[in-house]
């Protein structure tokens, strides 16, 4: 099979064949802390029997209040019960790049959401995150797609199970939706099988993405939209109307390139991988030589369960000592990662980024070609870390595969909470 490009048939289908709701999480010992929000049974609606308030005009922040609070209408008490938790350290940090279901992960599974109501979760994230090309909500929903072809790839495979994705750490049908002003570019594929803490072989397969609001939704108070799965963890947190963090953002894929069976070729952290391929593409031989790490790397450094594990040391060749073309690299580098939060907020975090530039640090390990297991590059500066590591493949064990990280050293969780 190529290493550039895998060619996919395959047949698609909604989600409807995945069975099961997933039930109210309860707080358990290490279990996911429930926030109070008690509901009647299947309407959607508070204690007092009033829906929760939607503005259709609202715009930034309160158009993703909005969004959210449709999307909680259209739950039953049970299934807000999954969606609504409290904001506590435990429930924040509880992701993972693993295949892992629910076993790791806190919210509701978008498997067992109604075309409706698939619909009205889509929207959230669509408002929520950045429009770009490969990144944004458009990354967001190829990593999800990447998931149906793991699962159809390895449900074919003769070989059997492959094994878990290596830890450091799946969303829609294509549904015919009905609720209003839902986005159409939702993920198609085939569903995936299997209980509601995995699917699929494994746990691939677009059914096994979860989604949790950690506090309650709103312009005035704090809280959390946490969104992931296989490869995938998005934690965005909001303040007073305002997004106080946009970290940690784990992404990652395999295969990283294919062309699904409509002839469409989808190749998600390509922008990612390009931009750091002209910026280490730009350094002399000298400066190659500074930004060597003596480190070998398999993984990121700062996956998940690693908050607030940076190193107390700066390593690499430092951006203050680059040619001004250089630095315009590094900056367009970044950008990528940070385009995973909504447009506004992503221009505001690049500002500081560049205000903090000349204390920045490009490093790299393996080679800078980015096609072999091992090969890492980093970007560290006093707010942004960026992290990019190629893996031998789980799935397709003759290609390799990406993860990557984007954390930041001050807002991580919208400096929530405090790791040692």
């Amino acid at each position: 099979m190529s290493r550039d490009r895998t060619r996919l048939v395959r047949t698609r289908r909604t989600w409807r064949g995945i069975a099961g709701a997933v039930t109210a999480i309860v707080l358990v010992g290490g279990g996911f802390a429930v926030a109070n929000a008690s509901t009647d049974t299947g309407t959607g609606k508070s204690a007092a029997g009033v829906k929760r308030p939607v503005d259709k005009k609202a715009t930034g922040v309160g158009a993703v209040v909005s969004a959210a609070n449709e999307f909680l209408n259209t739950l039953d008490a049970d299934q807000q019960a999954s969606t609504l938790l409290d904001l506590t350290q435990a429930n924040a940090t509880a992701w993972s790049n693993l295949p892992c279901g629910s076993t790791c992960r806190p919210g509701i599974q978008l498997g067992s959401l109604t075309d409706t109501q698939l619909a009205a979760a889509m929207k959230v994230l669509k408002l929520a995150t950045g429009t770009g090309k490969n990144t944004g909500y458009d990354q967001i929903t190829q990593i999800i797609k990447a998931d149906d072809v793991l699962n159809a790839a390895q449900s074919t495979s003769s070989a059997g199970p492959a094994p878990s994705d290596t830890a450091s750490s799946t969303a829609s049908a294509d549904p015919s939706a009905t609720a209003t002003d839902a986005p159409t570019d939702v993920p198609t594929g085939t569903p995936p099988s299997g209980g509601t803490g995995g699917g699929g072989l494994g746990g691939y397969g677009s059914g096994v993405y979860f989604l949790a609001f950690l506090g309650t939704p709103s312009a005035t108070g704090t809280w959390q939209l946490h969104f992931g799965g296989h490869h995938l963890a998005l934690n965005l947190t909001y303040k007073n109307g305002k997004v106080a963090g946009a970290s940690p953002f784990f992404v990652g894929v395999e295969p990283t390139t294919w062309t699904d069976d409509d002839g469409t070729t989808y190749s998600p952290l390509a922008t990612m991988r390009d931009g750091l391929l002209a910026l280490t593409g730009s350094l002399s031989t000298e400066q190659l030589a500074t930004a060597k790490l003596s480190e070998s790397f398999s993984d990121v450094l700062l996956g998940p369960g690693q908050d607030g594990q940076f190193p107390e040391t700066k390593e690499g060749i430092k951006v203050s000592t680059l040619s001004p073309k250089q630095k315009q690299l590094v900056l367009k580098a970044i950008h990528p990662w940070i385009a995973n939060v909504d447009d506004a907020t992503a221009k505001k975090l690049m500002k500081t980024y560049e205000h903090e530039l000349n204390q920045t640090y490009v490093a790299y390990s393996g080679t800078t070609a980015l096609d072999t297991q091992g090969d890492y590059v980093r970007i560290d500066g006093p707010g942004v870390w960026v992290e990019f590591v190629c893996q031998n493949g789980v799935v397709y064990r003759d290609q390799i595969h990406y993860h990557t990280v984007y954390r930041d050293h001050t807002r991580d969780y919208g400096s929530e909470f405090t790791f040692s």
